[in-house]
């Protein structure tokens, strides 16, 4: 079975291990929680602080912005190739004055 734990357990479990310096088999046994599972969340913590934990379905800002720029960045390219096959056609095809 998969147990969800919330953002606030993680950061304490987090913190016993990067603040107050338990050895990280101490606190997931305490915790009941796996001492890999520990590790990844430590890692996490480190690398985005409490950003890492923010929950199933949901994106930290910067990966959110990230992906919103690759849209528009997309978006962009395709008006750009519709403008140069345009400029390129009525070069072809002047109007007739």
């Amino acid at each position: 079975m998969h147990r969800t734990y919330s953002k606030e357990f993680k950061i304490k479990a987090c913190e016993l291990v990067l603040k107050d310096g338990l050895k990280y088999a101490v606190v997931a046994e305490k915790l009941g929680i796996d001492k890999i599972l520990l590790y990844q969340w430590t890692s996490a913590y480190e690398t985005y602080g409490e950003e890492a934990f923010v929950g199933k379905g949901h994106q930290r800002a910067a990966d959110a912005e990230l992906k919103k720029l690759r849209k528009e960045y997309e978006k962009l390219k395709m008006e750009n190739e519709i403008l140069k096959k345009a400029a390129a056609y009525f070069a072809k095809h002047p109007a007739d004055e």
